[in-house]
C-alpha cells in the first residue's frame, strides 16, 4: 500500500534540494562547459569549470533564465584587467561567452601590426614557442605562442596565427559601464573586436569570474562512456587546475 505521507515527504525533499541548488548556482558557484577553441591554449574544448557568481556582484543574469526582477547590479565589485569572465552576449542577452577582460571603461584598445595596444602603450609579449599547433574548431592551426603582460602585471598565454594573423584595427574606446574582451586564441575568437557580434559588454551582462577547472575530456578521441579509453579521453592533469 502506498504511503501518502511518504510521497509528500519525498516531494518536499526534492523541492528543498532544487531550491538549494538554485541558490548555490545563482549566488555562489555555477559550472560551465567550454564548447569552443577561442580561449586556447589556456582553456580547451571539453574543459568544465566553476565560475564564482559573487565576484562582481549580482544582476538579473546571475539567475536562471535572467528574470527581469531588478535593474543594475547589487553588491557590485569591479572586475580586474586580465580576469577570465563569463558574460551574456549583448546581441541576445542569452548566450554565454567566456573571454579575457582586456579593456576597462575609458580605455583605448587597438591592434597595430599584430601587436595589442592599451591606451597607446604596446602590451609586452615574450615568445614561448614558434610554429606550434592548437585547435580552431576542428582544424589545427599553426600559431606563435607568447606570454603577454598587461599594465596591471597580469601575465597569461596568447596565441597568434603564424601565417595570417589579425594585424590592424581602429581604436576601440570602451564606453562607461562597459568592458572589452578578447579570446586568448586571437585569430579564432568572436569577441569585442567584432561590434555586431559581441562588441562592448555592459557591466550588467557579467555573470562571474572563471576560477578553476574540475573536469576535462577530449571529445575528439571519444565519449567518456568508453571507460576503456579513459586514459586518452580524460585529461586528468587538468583536474582542479586554477584558471590564470
Amino acid at each position: 500500500m502506498i504511503n501518502k505521507s511518504s510521497i509528500i515527504d519525498n516531494f518536499k525533499t526534492l523541492f528543498y534540494a532544487l531550491i538549494i541548488a538554485i541558490i548555490i548556482r545563482s549566488l555562489l558557484l555555477q559550472p560551465f562547459y567550454i564548447p569552443s577553441s577561442s580561449m586556447e591554449p589556456n582553456l580547451l574544448v571539453g574543459d568544465r569549470l566553476f565560475v564564482t557568481k559573487y565576484s562582481y556582484g549580482y544582476s538579473r543574469h546571475s539567475f536562471p533564465f535572467s528574470p527581469n526582477i531588478f535593474n543594475g547590479r547589487i553588491l557590485s565589485s569591479k572586475p580586474k584587467m586580465g580576469d577570465v569572465v563569463v558574460f551574456k552576449t549583448p546581441a541576445d542577452n542569452r548566450t554565454d561567452y567566456i573571454k579575457r577582460l582586456i579593456g576597462l571603461p575609458g580605455d583605448e584598445i587597438q591592434f597595430i601590426d599584430g601587436d595589442l595596444y592599451i591606451n597607446n602603450n604596446q602590451i609586452f609579449k615574450t615568445s614561448i614557442k614558434s610554429n606550434g599547433y592548437i585547435f580552431c574548431g576542428n582544424e589545427k592551426i599553426k600559431v606563435n605562442l607568447f606570454k603577454e603582460k598587461l599594465p596591471n602585471g597580469k601575465v597569461f598565454k596568447a596565441a597568434y596565427r603564424s601565417d595570417i594573423s589579425f594585424q590592424n584595427s581602429d581604436k576601440f574606446l570602451v564606453p562607461e559601464n562597459h568592458y572589452f574582451f578578447l579570446g586568448d586564441n586571437r585569430d579564432c575568437s568572436k569577441d569585442s573586436r567584432f561590434l555586431s557580434a559581441v562588441g562592448y559588454v555592459h557591466q550588467d551582462n557579467l555573470i562571474g569570474k572563471a576560477q578553476f577547472l574540475f573536469f576535462s575530456s577530449d571529445y575528439r578521441i571519444g565519449s567518456i562512456f568508453k571507460f576503456w579509453k579513459w586514459k586518452e579521453i580524460i585529461r586528468f592533469n587538468r583536474f582542479f587546475k586554477k584558471i590564470n
